[in-house]
């Protein structure tokens, strides 16, 4: 298993009792696939500025979703946050990318 991290950028407008589904929409497609995530949360404080307009949006909340899976789960899981139209952007990386 190797070590991942998604970073997603969710609307700044929903509050913290509507993100929480969504977060742990994206922690299920990770942990059907047989991976294990980290501690998920805002990211250093969550609501930032960015640095253009996305969607009409100024602002962003960041989740950062630490996991561990195959390499067969980033896809997948890229795959979904492409199609959600509760995420503004995405990114998923490996942060040791000469881990084995």
């Amino acid at each position: 298993m190797r070590h991942y991290e998604a970073m997603y950028i969710v609307d700044p407008e929903l509050t913290d009792e509507q993100i929480e589904p969504i977060v742990e929409r994206y922690k299920k497609v990770v942990t059907d696939m047989g991976g294990v995530v980290g501690e998920t949360g805002k990211w250093e404080g969550g609501r930032r500025r960015l640095a253009y307009s996305i969607k009409g949006r100024n602002e962003g909340i960041y989740i950062l979703m630490p996991f561990e899976s195959g390499p067969d789960v980033p896809a997948e899981l890229d795959r979904v946050l492409k199609i959600s139209d509760d995420i503004l952007r995405h990114i998923i990386v490996r942060p040791d990318p000469d881990e084995e």
